[in-house]
């Protein structure tokens, strides 16, 4: 079946021209013939109408845009699909759906672009052979242009030198930008035909029935197109990013939104296709799987110009391949690791992309902190994924209709409150809910003790993302960020005689965050706090620079509790803290090595003026390791919240510096007295 598709690309590309319109001759219904033999026969012998030839000037090639470029891959869905007992298997070597290589270049093309392969047999060298003589590594004459070496037996024992003598690195000879015309005309004449067929099959095999199951040789059939367009596509991308190319050349790409293509007619809507057969497509969508996967991560390697786009295409595939798995519990954590990976490494790179928290939300369950804090900075990055508002309610749905969940009860009440505040349900639910998760929250971070590290900056994000309503527009805060209102803009709004529900629910998430924050800041000298703190002081200093955002939270923020945690955390200091300066607290002559949370709260609308520019450009920290606690942060940590206390104190407004004493204070308005004071610095807790 492979083969009859090689020939159809082979032919076109003899060709060498744009791909048809139509058939001149008859219509005819090529999207639910799967009968490859008919369709090569019918195109094969019929003439055809073909568009404009190309542009052959020496500014590139215009190729001609097929009728709807598709904007940006969309995702793949991470529906978990529910397939029978069957048990899963990798493909085999001989399985046809393995990538097989189906090039065929128009005759036209100089005879140089061509590259031979030298074939050459013999054996690993041993050293009781004898030296091999000057004669035995003789190249063919030069006009072949692939030396090879002379063809031996391994059981000839008087062959040894010949053997074991080195063999020439074959000659090259560069390819020029007028040989690479015509190659790439070939190859995207080959592609759009084949991508036509593509969408037309795929669309008629979704809109037939559920129950309409395709025999085995129909999806060899499939798969063999959809293999053969991925290799198209392949090539492409070699031929028009080769080094010899133009800009123009290389622009094209981008132009016709190839990698968008590839994703979207090659490999997601016949994955869709596939999901929707399972189970009977189980095997068929394995096999696919692995095929896509092999091809991106060879496009990851060989074409790095659009890097980004083939890192977000593996983490797709590797979703989909966790998702189908229901029978190999180490199979599924395996494949949801190296789909994980693959987001996270393109969070860093498009740290301000909601799409990509989005898919690593769904991939940390069952994790609920982890994934109330994923979607949180989905909808609150400069770029946020609305979509994320629909999936947060499988999240939130089991809670608010009191099901049966395997959350610890702490996680449970703190995702509860969430979700009550941000779906506006069962609000008579919601003090309880606050309640429940104060009396437990103590406790449990005694009893984690540094695990509690991580699931402090969690925390501290997702109650900065809760205030801002998961960036809804209509938030107050937003809209002082939005708008740059000023502090007289909020005092009109005050005196209105009513409080707007955007307002009343911003309250209700205030009271809720403040506490927790009381809560938290009265563990005295336990520096497993520290990220918690350190988050939350990040979000409140951003604050400080929109009077308007801070009239709604400076009158109930802890700035007392705040100012003796600051004072604690400088008497306890073995160093001298760098927090007087404007100047970021970060390492002299050395690259940074960020903070564990610091990456956690990178992209995030109210960090995006906090970190250096050239924060997070350490390359020699693995991604591994990115999230380990080394026993130095906590002295950077400490220092870092210094210098965060320092520069909300500079207006004076909330927070103050007394330069004599070297000592934090209150303004006046703030300073109330405090239940219990903290201990000396000497019990602080490791």
């Amino acid at each position: 079946m492979s083969e009859l598709a090689d020939n159809w690309v082979k032919y076109l590309r003899a060709k060498n021209r744009p791909p048809p319109r139509q058939c001149t001759d008859c219509s005819c219904d090529l999207a639910t013939d799967i009968a490859w033999p008919a369709f090569l026969e019918h195109y094969s012998g019929h003439d055809v109408q073909y568009a404009e030839d190309f542009d052959t000037q020496e500014a590139g090639p215009e190729l001609p845009p097929i009728e709807s470029n598709p904007e940006a891959g969309q995702s793949a869905a991470g529906t978990d699909a529910r397939r029978g007992n069957k048990k899963l298997r990798s493909p085999s070597r001989d399985s046809p759906h393995q990538p097989q290589r189906s090039r065929a270049r128009p005759t036209t093309v100089d005879e140089d672009f061509k590259r031979g392969h030298s074939t050459t047999g013999g054996r690993l060298w041993d050293p009781n052979d004898h030296t091999p003589s000057k004669s035995s590594g003789q190249s063919t004459p030069a006009a072949s242009r692939q030396p090879t070496s002379a063809p031996h037996s391994r059981d000839a024992p008087g062959d040894a030198a010949s053997v074991s003598a080195m063999v020439r690195e074959p000659q090259t000879r560069p390819i020029t930008h007028q040989q690479l015309v015509p190659e790439v005309k070939g190859i995207y004449a080959g592609l759009v035909m084949v991508e036509s067929k593509c969408i037309e099959v795929d669309n008629a095999q979704s809109a037939n029935k559920a129950d309409h199951q395709l025999s085995f040789e129909q999806w060899q059939a499939l798969i063999a197109l959809h293999r053969t367009l991925l290799h198209e596509h392949h090539d492409f991308f070699l031929a028009s990013q080769h080094p010899s190319a133009s800009s123009a050349l290389r622009r094209l790409a981008s132009k016709y939104a190839m990698p968008a293509r590839m994703w979207r007619h090659g490999i997601h809507s016949f994955l869709e296709l596939l999901r929707h057969k399972l189970p009977e497509s189980l095997e068929h969508m394995l096999s696919f799987i692995y095929l896509a996967y092999s091809i991106m991560a060879l496009l990851y390697e060989t074409v790095p110009a659009f890097e980004d786009t083939w890192i977000e295409c593996l983490g797709d595939l590797g979703r989909y391949r966790m998702a189908i798995e229901d029978d190999d519990i180490r199979d599924r954590e395996v494949w949801t690791g190296v789909s994980r990976s693959w987001y996270t490494k393109a969070s860093e790179k498009q740290p301000t992309t909601g799409r990509l928290y989005h898919h690593l939300a769904i991939l940390s369950r069952p994790n609920a902190l982890q994934q109330l804090y994923f979607y949180c900075k989905a909808l609150t990055v400069p770029s946020p994924f609305p979509s994320a508002r629909e999936s947060i309610m499988t999240l939130f749905e089991p809670l608010l209709s009191s099901s049966a969940t395997r959350l610890q009860p702490i996680d449970a009440a703190y995702v509860l409150v969430h979700a009550i505040l941000i779906s506006g349900r069962s609000r008579d639910r919601l003090d309880s809910a606050m309640e429940e998760f104060y009396a437990l929250l103590d406790p449990h971070i005694g009893r984690t003790t540094k695990k509690w590290l991580e699931s402090g900056y969690y925390m501290a994000i997702s109650l900065g993302c809760l205030q801002l309503e998961y960036g809804s527009e209509s938030n107050v805060l937003m809209k002082a960020m939005s708008l740059r209102l000023e502090e007289g803009d909020v005092a009109m709004k005050e005196d209105a005689t009513s409080e707007s529900d955007e307002e009343k629910t911003f309250r209700e998430a205030q009271i809720f965050a403040n506490h927790t924050y009381s809560i938290i800041i009265r563990r005295w000298g336990d520096m497993n706090t520290l990220p918690f703190l350190h988050a939350t002081l990040a979000f409140m200093h951003h604050m400080t620079a929109f009077p308007a955002a801070m009239a709604y939270l400076e009158a109930d923020f802890h700035w007392k509790l705040t100012a003796v945690m600051l004072n604690f955390l400088k008497k306890s200091c073995k160093f001298q803290p760098r927090m007087d300066g404007t100047e970021f607290p970060g390492p002299k002559n050395e690259l940074p090595r960020p903070l564990p949370e610091d990456y956690a709260m990178r992209g995030l609308v109210y960090t995006q003026e906090y970190f250096p520019a050239n924060w997070f450009d350490n390359d020699k920290i693995e991604e591994d390791e990115r999230y380990f606690e080394l026993p130095s942060m906590v002295d950077e940590r400490q220092e870092r919240i210094l210098w965060l206390g320092r520069q909300i104190a500079r207006p004076g407004k909330w927070l103050t510096w007394d330069a004599e004493s070297g000592e934090f204070g209150v303004n006046s308005d703030y300073d109330v007295e405090l239940e219990e004071a903290p201990p000396l610095p000497s019990s602080r807790i490791a």
